[in-house]
């Protein structure tokens, strides 16, 4: 799963990276020019070290999450069209992070002048409206040439033109079309179009020292944070940060959170695998059956599926050991349909 760091220049989204990432990734704000860095961030989780300090595992393995630090969508990039590079990095990724400044630096100007989030923020969400009304609208377009020519699916051509037209109203309305419930008939047709705001977005206010969030209405989730200090945090050896956050009186770094809630935001959780070996979070989506979660790990344990053995991460840490809760009736096995639920710890058996 991979999230887009996106934000108007100097808004800080190199800092974050870096923050997310420990790196010291050179800024990508650079004119003209769509640059892109990639990272796998481990997902912070207090179940994950539980387990480990239990079974005292050769390896421990957390959930992950892929961000993307996205140069080039500034304002005013939908009306002239958002450039092909640019638009394919966007519809690649799952999701958005934007960054919206709040800091105020007289050595790093904002491009307007003066910070204002609520307006870079409405300036973000509408550019990627715009770019999907543009883009719905020549659907629509090419569907009614289609109709004219003939020797197309009629019925196909129907149900097109009817999905479009939804979506058209919508964004003509300034509803991102995330809010738009399809069928998973309609999802299928709409897979591969890339448009841009029915992926998740979370909004990210980058703070200056003293400050707090702005007052404003989201109808999406919304972290603050300073990335600078968390950069500075982040790239400090562990003992060094403990040290750091005790005498600034913070419990872990706001980064921490941003990160699970990108995680919540793509509709995630995590099971586990647990044992001698490796202590292991693994990623699937939420409602995910047995047989998904067994192809999460390896596809022949989809494949030759027999059952799965559950027991629930409260049940497990609180009686102590798998042997106790075998005992007290907690250890379940459950058929291929079973709803994983987020943290049950689960082996497969299978058979091929």
């Amino acid at each position: 799963m991979k999230l887009g760091i996106i934000g108007l220049p100097q808004s800080g989204k190199t800092t974050l990276f870096n923050a997310l990432t420990r790196a010291n990734t050179p800024t990508t704000a650079s004119a003209g020019r769509i640059e892109v860095h990639t990272a796998v961030v481990d997902v912070p989780d207090p179940r994950v070290d539980k387990l480990s300090g239990m079974f005292k595992p050769k390896k421990t393995m957390y959930a992950k999450v892929t961000y993307a630090d996205i140069a080039g969508l500034e304002a005013g990039s939908a009306k002239t069209g958002i450039s092909g590079q640019l638009l394919n990095q966007l519809a690649q990724m799952d999701g958005y992070i934007h960054v919206a400044r709040v800091f105020e630096n007289e050595l790093a100007p904002h491009v307007s002048g003066t910070v204002n989030a609520q307006r870079d923020v409405d300036s973000m969400l509408s550019e990627l409206l715009l770019n999907d009304l543009i883009a719905v609208e020549r659907k629509l377009e090419r569907l009614v040439e289609e109709r004219k020519k003939g020797g197309t699916d009629k019925a196909d051509n129907e149900r097109q033109s009817v999905l479009f037209q939804k979506l058209h109203d919508a964004l003509s309305e300034n509803t991102p079309l995330r809010k738009v419930e399809v069928s998973a008939e309609e999802d299928k047709i709409l897979a591969s179009f890339g448009l841009l705001t029915r992926k998740p977005i979370l909004t990210t206010f980058n703070l200056g020292e003293g400050q707090s969030a702005p007052t404003m209405e989201l109808d999406h989730p919304s972290v603050a944070l300073q990335g600078k200090l968390e950069m500075e945090i982040a790239q400090l050896a562990p003992e060094d940060a403990a040290v750091f956050m005790q005498e600034y009186g913070i419990e872990e770094p706001s980064l921490n959170r941003m990160i699970r809630l990108s995680y919540d935001l793509l509709q995630l959780m995590s099971f586990f695998t647990v044992g001698e070996d490796e202590v292991r979070a693994w990623t699937v989506r939420r409602g995910a059956s047995a047989q998904e979660a067994a192809g999460a790990i390896h596809t022949d344990l989809s494949r030759g599926f027999v059952r799965a053995e559950v027991v629930a991460y409260e049940d497990l840490t609180q009686l102590g050991s798998m042997a106790e809760a075998k005992a007290k009736g907690k250890f379940r096995l459950e058929g291929k349909e079973y709803p994983v639920k987020d943290g049950d710890i689960v082996h497969i058996r299978f058979n091929i």
